[in-house]
């Protein structure tokens, strides 16, 4: 005979319900989590989260537990702090942290998914994650293919980074072969695999990224056709030099300054995709808007933003098509992996300070 106990889980959606289930091999399970304590004014810091622990249960009928493998850090979740308007609600106080990953299921009553399946889905940043069934419905659960790529890349350029890349070049920025296309951030998750895809498409390629290092990357692994270090010199000089005739798709990730001076070099009926401003995201004063956009006016130029979630009904078709440039080459990856769900807090600030070399990773736990 089962015995039953009333017990309480969080959802992926960091909100706590509660039912009666069956003594199980997981009802001893501690789920330890991090959720937003209170909203950052500038740069998020330790006393912006809290750290818990709550007892993990079977999922009720129809949902999946879920064991969270590894989680994306993005520049978008410190947007997603804030008590602001959005494309995407706030994370609530006290609510777990937002954050998409990979993990396996370790428990199903849902047909669609089995025991072992690897899942990409908006896990949170905590050990499990339970789903209810209009939960797995509602943020698009899918598994994943391991021989498409490892999990680190399904967070990457087989992921929502990517993804981003991809449909923010090819359906925002239209390039052409011959173009010449710029990117900010581009040794960073979406960069990399903006300037890559777009030599695929036969552009020009010049990438903007801080440090030497990451530069020579991009120019040397990635095969950029050049690279401005914003942090040795003029921005606006390096685009002189590169970008001689003009600048047809410029794909933003950093706003402030540096979209300015991309303003200033526009060829007739450039492009520009609005991806994200990242250097203005921990401003504690109105943000930088862009000083030169009249030069969209005379270059007869459009500026655009994107959001990836728009896009989701194409991602297989996205997936299949950089999945097949991985496997023969023509597509590189770089993750930064950071190890333990306790490093959470200083991981995520490897973001706004550079530190991160290609995609943040935080890896939870082993496959």
């Amino acid at each position: 005979m089962l015995s039953w106990r009333r017990v309480t889980f969080a959802t992926s959606s960091g909100q706590q319900g509660n039912y009666d289930a069956p003594m199980t091999a997981t009802t001893n399970i501690t789920n330890h989590q991090v959720r937003l304590a209170q909203r950052p004014v500038g740069n998020p810091t330790r006393d912006n989260w809290s750290f818990t622990a709550e007892p993990v249960a079977e999922p009720p009928a129809g949902g999946v537990l879920v064991k969270t493998l590894s989680l994306s850090l993005d520049p978008a979740m410190r947007g997603w702090m804030n008590d602001a308007k959005s494309y995407i609600a706030p994370v609530a106080i006290n609510e777990v942290m937002r954050a998409g990953g990979i993990g396996k299921v370790i428990a199903s009553h849902n047909p669609k998914f089995a025991v072992g399946d690897l899942v990409s889905a908006a896990l949170g940043v905590q050990e499990y994650a339970a789903f209810t069934e209009e939960e797995i419905k509602r943020s698009g659960m899918f598994r994943i293919d391991p021989r498409l790529g490892t999990i680190a890349q399904w967070l990457n350029v087989l992921g929502m980074p990517g993804m981003t890349g991809y449909f923010g070049l090819l359906d925002v920025g239209h390039p052409k072969p011959g173009d010449t296309v710029v990117v900010s951030g581009a040794a960073g998750a979406v960069g990399q695999t903006v300037g890559q895809l777009a030599k695929i498409k036969g552009c020009r390629v010049v990438g903007i990224a801080g440090g030497r290092a990451k530069c020579d990357w991009v120019v040397n692994e990635l095969g950029f056709d050049a690279c401005i270090d914003y942090k040795a010199g003029s921005v606006k000089a390096g685009l002189k030099e590169h970008c001689p005739k003009g600048v047809d798709v410029y794909f933003d990730n950093v706003g402030g300054e540096i979209l300015d001076d991309v303003l200033a070099r526009l060829a007739r009926g450039a492009r520009i995709v609005i991806c994200g401003a990242i250097s203005q995201y921990n401003n504690t004063t109105a943000v930088q808007g862009p000083k030169n956009y009249l030069s969209l006016l005379v270059n007869r130029a459009s500026m655009q933003g994107m959001v990836v979630f728009d896009y989701t009904d194409r991602f297989p078709v996205a997936v299949a098509e950089l999945a097949g440039y991985l496997k023969d080459g023509r597509m590189k990856s770089r993750e930064d992996i950071v190890q333990g769900l306790e490093t959470f807090p200083d991981a995520l600030m490897k973001l706004f300070t550079g530190e991160n070399f290609g995609k943040l990773v935080l890896q939870v736990a082993a496959d």
